[in-house]
């Protein structure tokens, strides 16, 4: 059984790594893609383009514009003049946002009464919106509480050196809150199961359209043999792909690994279970490469819409919440961002290793019946 199991995964690395080509889809996309893509998926908002539009032109509206300004997170490209401008700002895309001073700003927060200012959003980019807006709710907070604390310290005929209560807060795992430490290691899972499910998805059905399925069937091979030498030369180019991305992720991107690195390559290899016990379903269920190719695809969106990579499981509906839980990406993402991050271990993530270990039993199980079946 052990020759004739060598001799399956010698002709299978053989198939697979004898075409340049393929050798750079396999090793040098996935490093490509990681770079570039961990360069683009990363939600922080800074230098937001910003208008400003001051019919007042005091120094109360100079000092907030300036806050704006001193923020970081927005950069003043455009004084306007006119309403029409605003309308021109926005629909040109030259400022995502206009901060909007009318008449009479200073003399309101003199008079002791209240100020108003308008802060217009480009909507058609939710996020960028959002996240600027409340940039703005804080600065216009900060702005506000020094406006008060000037008039309490001017009717007390006290001086105020420090603000009564000083919050300050700290976050464990990502001191800095960069978004890039999140998702990066999650393009890791992402770009494995890409690579994992396309290529066992097609290897059953690239046999039937060569011509070769029929020897295969009637040499001494069985159909565990089989089975196993289909999937273990992917396994471990799923390892060598998930090595030279966590070194970048690591070196390249400076995202700290602060957990023990075997967890990550036993999770890894619970995952890897997963993605090619689903591709080789796919494949037992598809007559052609250009069906199985199109059914990976199919099955790969909802599994990273659905995994938590980008939209929280809690925020989705209970019955959504409740199809996750058989997605393999929901519980590697949650192993390699705790080892990351984390640095947590087995006491940890147990859960999530069974889980992985019973759907990759479960999918290499279905997928064997299903190939029997075909066989037969």
């Amino acid at each position: 059984m052990l020759e004739r199991l060598y001799r399956m995964l010698v002709k299978e690395f053989i198939q697979v790594l004898r075409n340049p080509r393929m050798r750079a889809v396999l090793f040098v996309m996935p490093v490509a893609q990681v770079i570039i893509i961990g360069y683009a998926v990363s939600t922080d908002v800074r230098h937001v383009p910003m208008a400003v539009y001051d019919l007042d032109r005091t120094p109360a509206t100079r000092d907030l514009i300036s806050r704006f300004e001193a923020s970081g997170c927005f950069d003043v490209v455009r004084r306007v003049t006119s309403e029409s401008e605003i309308q021109d700002v926005l629909d040109s895309g030259e400022a995502k946002a206009v901060l909007r001073l009318n008449h009479g700003f200073a003399g309101a927060l003199a008079g002791g009464g209240g100020a108003s200012a308008q802060f217009l959003l480009d909507g058609s980019d939710s996020n960028t919106a959002s996240v600027a807006m409340a940039y703005a709710s804080r600065i216009t907070a900060r702005f506000n509480q020094s406006i008060l604390e000037q008039r309490f310290a001017r009717r007390a005929g006290v001086r105020l050196d420090a603000e009564p209560v000083v919050l300050v807060s700290r976050a464990w795992f990502n001191a800095n809150l960069d978004s890039r430490n999140y998702f990066v290691p999650g393009v890791l899972a992402m770009l494995v199961a890409v690579l994992t499910i396309i290529l066992s998805s097609m290897s059953i059905v690239r046999e039937r359209e060569i011509g070769t399925m029929e020897q295969i069937m009637v040499t001494p091979i069985g159909r565990l043999e089989f089975i196993l030498g289909k999937t273990i030369p992917f396994a471990v180019i799923g390892f060598v792909d998930v090595a030279l991305i966590a070194l970048i992720t690591v070196f390249w991107f400076r995202v700290p690994m602060l957990g023990f690195p075997p967890i990550l390559f036993l999770g890894t290899g619970l995952y890897l279970l997963c993605t090619l016990g689903v591709g080789l379903f796919i494949s037992t269920v598809s007559a052609t490469q250009q069906q199985a190719m199109m059914t990976a695809f199919f099955f790969m969106l909802p599994a990273f819409m659905l995994s938590g990579f980008v939209y929280p499981i809690a925020n989705m509906p209970k019955v959504v919440q409740i199809l996750t839980c058989l997605n393999p990406l929901r519980y590697y993402l949650v192993i390699i961002r705790g080892v990351f991050l984390k640095g947590l271990g087995l006491q940890v993530l147990w859960p999530q290793m069974l889980a992985l270990a019973l759907l990759g039993s479960a999918m290499l199980l279905l997928a064997a019946g299903r190939f029997r079946k075909t066989m037969a």
